[in-house]
Order: structure tokens, then C-alpha cells, then sequence
């Protein structure tokens, strides 16, 4: 079974977000939710990127990673998957990048150029990357889709799966852009690669 570090999206530790934690562990799996939003939880979108871009995106993100990174040096030691929900894919992605206690990374709603966070994809680090493909946050001219299909083009361990549709949090089961079709399958793709 796999140990897993959640990064929430935008809005915050949403009830879609915890629902979502909460199949994986009901498969067997541990997940960890580290709140970078220390409590705080938005009604929108809007709001919520509001509140990062006032505390600052990096102070999120770093928050994020040292609550991930913490988990990599206590008893877990290795063999964490690193997974992020759009804003939470900041921490996600660059953990997967640079922990040694990396076993795989989920990408869900967003990805970030490789060369952010180093020279390459490491090798033995699956990854999948999950959006719908009109979702206009994720399919922006030079944005997450160019990133993801990179990504996918420089490492035999990289999978990327796009949803009919063009809502952004769609596996969110709290939020308006829930779409249930697409995020059971998406949760059987995640369910299958954790088995891996």
C-alpha cells in the first residue's frame, strides 16, 4: 500500500478534497493532508487565489513542501507518492523532483515545467498528469498542457490523461466544476498506479 502526501488546491482543504483522501485510504492506502492554508477554506476560486497571491504563492508553496519534506525525513523515510490538486501540484511536482523519499508524483489539474525544480525527470519516479482538456487554466498558450506534454515526451515514466470537458477542479465533489464521470475514472487510473 502506498503512503501519500495530498497538497489541496486552491480553495483550501476542501470537504472534495478530504472525500478524495479518503477513497485512497479506503483502498488501503495512508494519506497525508497538510493544510497550507493553516485552517482557512474559500467559497471560490477566486477568493482562494486572492488569498494566495496576498500571503504570496511562494510562502504557500513553501509551507506545502516542508510539511512534505518533514514526512520524508521521519519514519516513512522513502516510498512517499507526492500528489497536488492545481495549486498543490507547486509542492507536489517539485517534491517528487528533489526528495529522495520520492516513489511517484500525481499531477491533478496542473503541471509545472521540469526546469523548474532541476535538469530532468528523475529516473524511477512515476508520474501522471491529470486534466480536462478544455480547462482554460490548463490548456493556456505555453502553460500546464505544454509542461505536461514535455513531461511526458522526456520520460518513459510519465503518463498524461485528458477528460472530456473544461472544468478546472473537477475532482472536487464540493465544488460547482464536479464532473463524476470523469473523476471515477480518474480515481481507478490513481488507484491503479498506487498498486504499482
Amino acid at each position: 500500500m502506498a503512503e501519500v502526501v495530498l497538497f489541496h488546491h486552491a480553495q483550501g482543504l476542501t470537504d472534495g478534497v478530504r472525500a478524495f483522501a479518503e477513497t485512497l485510504r479506503e483502498a488501503g492506502h495512508t494519506v497525508h493532508l497538510p493544510d497550507s492554508y493553516e485552517g482557512k477554506v474559500f467559497g471560490t476560486l477566486d477568493e482562494g487565489l486572492d488569498y494566495a497571491r496576498q500571503t504570496g504563492f511562494g510562502v504557500v508553496k513553501d509551507r506545502a513542501v516542508a510539511a512534505g519534506e518533514k514526512l520524508g525525513e521521519g519514519e516513512l523515510g522513502n516510498g512517499l507518492v507526492f500528489a497536488g490538486f492545481s495549486l498543490g501540484v507547486m509542492a507536489a511536482q517539485q517534491l517528487a523532483q528533489t526528495s529522495t523519499a520520492a516513489r511517484g508524483a500525481l499531477l491533478l489539474h496542473g503541471c509545472i515545467p521540469v526546469s523548474e525544480f532541476g535538469e530532468s525527470w528523475p529516473a524511477g519516479v512515476p508520474v501522471q498528469v491529470h486534466a480536462m482538456e478544455e480547462d482554460p487554466f490548463f490548456i493556456e498558450e505555453d502553460g500546464d498542457l505544454t509542461s505536461a506534454n514535455a513531461l511526458v515526451a522526456s520520460t518513459s515514466d510519465a503518463e498524461l490523461f485528458l477528460y472530456p470537458g473544461k472544468g478546472h477542479l473537477f475532482t472536487d465533489s464540493s465544488l460547482p466544476d464536479y464532473d463524476e464521470t470523469a473523476a471515477t475514472l480518474l480515481k481507478s487510473r490513481v488507484l491503479d498506479f498506487l498498486k504499482d
